[in-house]
């Protein structure tokens, strides 16, 4: 899974699940546009990206702000001459453990916004390079929760039950110029999110300690593991990359057997 010569932007690279993504596509040889509004949380992750080797700049960028997101593409162009890889990792949680009546038009609007509108922003301003050029990956990261219903997730669940249609639409209008657009789904993943937001949410609502609301979450799973960011970084490498050349429009769940039970 060579990217050697291949650009590809990353939105949210530098937390969770991002920072694996955009290492693993470095490590495959990709040069790197990085696109976030924590610009302080980047600068890190760039000097990795350069330490192995790769051309990298990071771009401030809030991808539900139309202006910004064309500035990103623009400052790509400006920089590498194309576009052949996005990968939107940029997202949020919404409210966790409430249910749906419960929340307030804010909290729905602000991870729609973020979770559908961001992503078709940012296709939107690289497909026309990429229609260009008759070459280009997409890769949006969903979550399970787009795929079966879940209790307390209302807005979440439908900002990325939304965002399986923007990918599949997508795929079917712009295959015919080589591109391939597809939907990446964790479920939980290790890291800062899962243990101090997720995690304590559900302990608190249920009584439990830490220990016992992760063995919840485990139980859950036919694996009976969490995934790491790691493990959603190897599926975006497959479908960023040419081996995944006859595959558009799906959905993949990097969930240890959760959307499948």
């Amino acid at each position: 899974m060579n990217l050697q010569d291949k650009v590809a932007i990353v939105t949210g690279p530098a937390k969770g699940m991002g920072t694996d993504i955009t290492l693993t596509l470095a490590r495959a040889g990709a040069d790197l546009v990085l696109a976030g509004r924590d610009m302080a949380a980047i600068a890190p992750v760039k000097e990795q990206v350069a330490a192995l080797g790769r051309r990298v700049i990071a771009v401030a960028c809030d991808v539900t702000r139309e202006e910004d997101v064309a500035v990103l593409a623009k400052e790509a162009l400006m920089h590498f001459g194309r576009i052949d890889i996005l990968v939107n990792c940029a997202g949020g949680t919404g409210t966790i453990e409430k249910p749906g009546h419960e929340n307030t038009v804010e909290e729905f609007e602000q991870i729609l916004d973020l979770n559908m509108k961001g992503c078709w922003l940012t296709m939107r301003a690289v497909l026309p390079t990429m229609i260009a050029q008759r070459y280009g990956k997409i890769v949006n990261v969903g979550g399970t929760f787009g795929m079966r219903g879940r209790s307390g997730r209302m807005a979440y669940s439908a900002s990325k039950w939304g965002l399986r249609g923007i990918t599949k639409s997508t795929a079917i209008e712009v295959g015919t110029h080589n591109i391939n657009v597809n939907f990446v789904a964790p479920g939980m993943v290790e890291g800062e999110r899962f243990n101090t937001k997720v995690m304590p949410e559900k302990a608190k609502k249920l009584g439990l300690s830490l220990e016992d609301a992760r063995k919840t979450f485990e139980a859950e799973y036919a694996l009976r593991r969490i995934s790491t960011g790691q493990d959603i970084a190897n599926a975006v490498l497959f479908l960023a990359s040419d081996m995944s050349r006859q595959i558009t429009g799906v959905d993949l769940p990097v969930d240890g057997g959760w959307a499948a039970l």
